[in-house]
């Protein structure tokens, strides 16, 4: 039986080390390669055809979501596991956007990891379970104060950014930018927030930020 090919994508020598030493005493995988940035880790990828890419998030020079949608659209049949040190919810939303198959934390057990691989390749989905109960508990502090709070404190920092962004007059595009996020993940934030808020149009969303003053009417002199 064949052995599951990984890339390994992460800064630190020692970390790509340590990890490459665990994948290399499995039977059933092996590491095929290693990159120190995204844009190294789109041309190995395209070199070493690998069946994962592990993709360490915060890597200098290129984005690892830009270079997780560059390798997918290059090779879609190479599947991306994110490796990171961020239990951060809109890094997970990004990651899965751009591609990816599943969000590992690097302080998870070595089993942990072991099996996400297999997860992935078998063509599912792995998801670290800090990063699933604090998801499940989100969403369940949302359920409870959603008949009781102000539609505007359901929303999130990020959909309150976005909503300030959105009423002085920023484009989906420069948002994106300014966050360094992708147009559809700002997209997604924009559709949140809204929904939240019962808001269907930019004029409804500019009068609701002004009343509750969340952006200011510039006087005239």
């Amino acid at each position: 039986m064949p052995k599951i090919r990984i890339l390994l994508a992460d800064d630190h020598t020692l970390f790509r080390q340590g990890i490459k030493t665990l994948i290399n005493t499995e039977p059933d995988m092996e590491i095929a390669g290693e990159a120190a940035n995204g844009g190294e880790a789109i041309e190995r990828a395209n070199e070493l055809r690998p069946d994962i890419v592990l993709m360490d998030i915060g890597m200098p020079g290129f984005s690892s979501f830009e270079a997780t949608r560059q390798i997918r659209k290059n090779r879609p049949e190479t599947k991306i596991l994110f490796l990171t040190m961020y239990d951060d919810e809109d890094y997970l939303v990004e990651g899965m956007e751009s591609g990816g198959s599943g969000y590992v934390l690097k302080d998870s057990p070595a089993p942990q990891l072991l099996a996400a691989v297999r997860d992935v390749q078998r063509g599912g989905s792995f998801l670290s379970p800090r990063m699933l109960s604090q998801l499940v508990d989100d969403f369940r502090t949302r359920i409870k104060s959603s008949n009781r709070l102000p539609r505007f404190a359901t929303l999130t920092a990020r959909e309150k950014q976005v909503l300030k962004m959105l009423a002085e007059g920023s484009s989906v595009k420069e948002i994106a930018c300014d966050l360094n996020l992708s147009v559809k993940t700002v997209e997604a934030h924009k559709f949140n927030l809204m929904r939240k808020l019962d808001i269907h149009n930019k004029a409804q969303l500019v009068q609701y930020a002004i009343q509750k003053k969340i952006i200011r009417i510039p006087m005239l002199a």
